[in-house]
Parts: C-alpha cells; sequence; structure tokens
C-alpha cells in the first residue's frame, strides 16, 4: 500500500482540526486532531528530509495553524483554513514529498 504524502496529512491535520472543533463544538478535540496529524507529519518530513527540515516546516504549521485565526477575520474562517493548509501542503511536498 503506499503511503500517504506528508503534505496531504498536514493539509488534513489544519483541516481536519478545524473542522472536528468547528462540528463538535470542543476545540480540545479539533486540538487533538491537529496535534496527531501534526506530529505523524512531522516524523514524515524527519524521515524524508532530515531533522532541520522538519524542524522548519513544524514551525510553518504551527504558523499556519496561528496566522489562519487573522485571516479568518478578513477572509472567512473555511477561506482562512484550507488557504494556510494549502500553503503548508505547497511547502511539504517540496521540500520532502518531492524527494521520495
Amino acid at each position: 500500500m503506499a503511503k500517504v504524502p506528508s503534505a496531504v496529512v498536514a493539509a488534513g491535520g489544519l483541516v481536519g482540526g478545524y473542522g472536528v472543533a468547528r462540528w463538535t463544538g470542543k476545540r480540545q478535540l479539533g486540538g487533538v486532531v491537529l496535534a496527531v496529524a501534526g506530529a505523524a507529519a512531522a516524523q514524515r518530513w524527519r524521515q524524508q528530509a532530515g531533522g532541520k527540515a522538519a524542524g522548519a516546516l513544524t514551525a510553518a504549521y504551527v504558523a499556519a495553524f496561528a496566522g489562519s485565526h487573522p485571516l479568518a477575520k478578513k477572509v472567512g474562517a473555511w477561506p482562512a483554513v484550507f488557504g494556510v493548509a494549502g500553503a503548508v501542503a505547497v511547502a511539504s511536498w517540496a521540500v520532502a514529498d518531492r524527494q521520495g
């Protein structure tokens, strides 16, 4: 079975975390989804591109989560989440997935 690209895991964590929080009304549950996917993506980044790249991509993942909040005030919640998820997916693909 083919591995799911880390770009999909990371973007799915951002979108899924927000979706779970919104639909359940439990922000902590969304945070769990965000954290588990982020940890899984970070592990894949480390395996595929090394520690420095994994650190940079993890920082981008956290920054995307944080940045989606003020962005949502300008463009709406879902567009903000999809936008930052797309940006993280592109970065992940360029740094880690493209090589493997």
